[in-house]
């Protein structure tokens, strides 16, 4: 029997094994809770004791707390849908309060459980140093920024465009396809984004599909959207390391890549990004 194997990439703040592509962001977090529990585990054993429910309860308090000051910030946008606040697959966290919350919360139970104090200050020390060096790092030792591509494709009217063409604006790429469910349904919010942000340019790249197939969609759909595009052959997405959808690309002025979101975007999440994409310019 042959064994598949399966190459790793890291690309577009990403880490893609075969088909499986995890966000950074994601991989950080992970990372930061596994060196803690390691860490907690190693001090706790010279003592003969147990920090781990203890670490898992400050990692709860941070994620807690990160989530609802993230939506405080963004509150007027989840009005519409209140219940969306406790969907956290949009990736809407604000760190600098998570880290507060877990510095208060590590001191509270440092102080009620003395046996174990040390091991837990090793264990959320060591987690929040891996946490804050991935952040820092790339800053530190930034790799070339990537740039808008340079590729054409056909808009619904079958004419030529040059992704290139864009620049000078901010510049929004979606990339999605019709059979995808989470970018069916962000797309009204990326259309309506649209609209109300005419010094952003919004270009819809489809995935994959027929013309016509995409042109039915829009119309059964009542879309109104500008800068609608057909890669049928993918090219994008290939260029860009990016095989899962949704994914969104956040480029400045200058067509330097900012930010990108893997997977569905919420209300929020797209705010946050926007600012940070006019920030940049």
């Amino acid at each position: 029997m042959r064994r598949r194997r399966y190459a790793v990439e890291c690309r577009l703040g990403q880490v893609t094994i075969g088909p499986l592509a995890l966000p950074f962001g994601l991989l950080a977090l992970l990372s930061a809770l596994l060196v803690g529990l390691a860490a907690g585990k190693l001090a706790g054993r010279a003592r003969q004791v147990d920090v781990e429910p203890l670490l898992w309860s400050v990692a709860l308090v941070g994620l807690i707390t990160a989530r609802l000051a993230f939506v405080y910030l963004y509150q007027d946008k989840y009005l519409a849908t209140p219940w969306s606040m406790f969907d956290i697959r949009d990736g809407g966290f604000f760190g600098p309060a998570g880290l507060l919350a877990i510095a208060v919360a590590t001191a509270w139970l440092a102080s009620r459980n003395k046996d174990r104090r040390v091991p837990l200050l090793y264990a959320v020390g060591a987690g929040v140093v891996v946490r804050v060096a991935s952040v820092l790092l790339p800053i530190a030792m930034p790799a070339q920024r990537m740039q808008v591509p340079q590729i054409t494709l056909a808009d619904m009217h079958s004419r030529s465009i040059e992704l290139k063409g864009f620049v000078g604006k901010p510049l929004v790429i979606n990339l999605w396809a019709s059979w995808c469910p989470p970018c069916r349904r962000e797309m009204p919010m990326l259309g309506a984004a649209q609209l109300q942000h005419p010094e952003i340019h919004f270009v819809f790249a489809n995935q994959g599909e027929a013309p016509q197939t995409i042109r039915n969609y829009i119309n059964r759909q009542k879309f109104n959207l500008e800068n609608v595009l057909f890669d049928s052959g993918r090219q994008l997405g290939a260029i860009l390391g990016s095989g899962a959808l949704p994914t969104t690309l956040f480029f400045d002025a200058q067509g330097v890549l900012v930010e990108q979101r893997m997977g569905e975007l919420s209300a929020a999440t797209l705010a946050q990004r926007l600012e940070s994409l006019q920030h940049a310019r």
